[in-house]
């Protein structure tokens, strides 16, 4: 990765009188507020059919996207943030699905605009807002490294009644995901998500019917990363 990569996107601003430093993920899951909030956001996707989107899927978003910046070199503020950016990337489900990640970016500006730095919130809110593939971009690296946590988290845990499966593609798709890992290769530079699949409950094809947006998502988000994206299915590597 270039020296200019590297760098953070804004440069650091000294922290005013009555500032935190920098929140952390261990303090972001202490948070009342944020706690009630991803509580309530998957309440209301539990209320509307849709697959797990709970404290389970937001802490391993947030570790992932830790995990991808840390394995690339970026400093630490870069890292801390986008785990943070991970942590809160779905709150805005807790009013709608629609522009979810639009409204849950304008949330965080009110719970934190009087603790933490304008330029961190910034970047943190522009992460959760690009996160969803209508719209979305990976406008920055902590961006890019949400959108690959967010979409690789492909797994049968997330399914609610495993009953559903024969009725939603969905449900289906992610019932058969038996394991899912984003392997990141510093040296190789890629990010490759690994499934495997139990193909007697649903095909390759099917996960592409669904997902092949997030995939075309997560490509752009490993070019913005300077890495290329794979995956691989079963052992056998599809891109």
């Amino acid at each position: 990765m270039s020296q200019a990569a590297r760098q953070p996107d804004v440069a650091p601003e000294p922290p005013g009188p009555n500032e935190t430093a920098l929140i952390t993920l261990e303090e972001l899951q202490k948070e009342a507020p944020i706690s009630t909030f991803i509580a309530s956001a998957d309440r209301v996707m539990e209320g509307i059919g849709y697959t797990e989107h709970g404290f389970r899927h937001a802490n391993l978003t947030a570790r992932i996207a830790f995990n991808v910046l840390s394995r690339l070199g970026f400093d630490e503020r870069t890292t801390v943030l986008g785990s943070a950016a991970g942590y809160l990337h779905d709150i805005g489900n807790m009013v709608a699905r629609e522009n979810h990640a639009q409204t849950g970016a304008i949330l965080l500006y009110d719970v934190f605009k009087d603790r933490m730095r304008p330029t961190d919130l910034a970047l943190v809110m522009a992460a959760v807002g690009n996160h969803e593939e209508r719209g979305g971009e990976a406008v920055s690296p902590l961006a890019a490294a949400v959108i690959l946590a967010d979409k690789s988290d492909v797994h049968r845990t997330r399914v609610r009644k495993s009953a559903q499966i024969d009725f939603d593609i969905h449900d289906r798709v992610n019932y058969a995901a038996e394991q899912s890992f984003l392997r990141v290769d510093s040296s190789a530079r890629t990010a490759t998500l690994e499934l495997t699949i139990d193909t007697d409950i649903s095909d390759v094809m099917e996960y592409f019917e669904i997902f092949l947006d997030r995939m075309i998502m997560c490509r752009r988000a490993a070019e913005r990363l300077e890495c290329e994206f794979k995956l691989n299915v079963n052992g056998a590597e599809i891109l």
